[in-house]
């Protein structure tokens, strides 16, 4: 081996010792990328299950308001009537 193929030989080795490190750069970060994301979907999903929750609880208290609300429709019907009754009652009283 004469010592440009030796000086070539060397760089080679070099190179390839460049690449793998930075190969295993590449793999180490895109571990901690997965990680990330298998992270991001465990709270996504919690997030969602609470949002549910929350949402399921809301409607229940809807549901309730609405059972227990007055019946303003009848109310004025009744106080219309009324009214037309205390009319009447003192127009015919004169």
């Amino acid at each position: 081996m004469t010592v440009p193929e030796a000086s070539v030989a060397v760089e080679l080795e070099r190179l390839r010792g460049t690449v793998a490190t930075g190969i295993a750069e590449i793999k180490g970060s895109l571990s901690v990328l997965v990680e990330r994301s298998a992270r991001h979907e465990q709270d996504l999903i919690q997030l969602r299950e609470e949002t549910q929750k929350d949402i399921d609880a809301l409607r229940v208290d809807v549901e309730a308001l609405k059972r227990n609300r007055w019946p303003l429709a009848a109310i004025g019907a009744l106080t219309g009537v009324a009214g037309a009754a205390t009319g009447l009652v003192s127009l015919l009283s004169r």
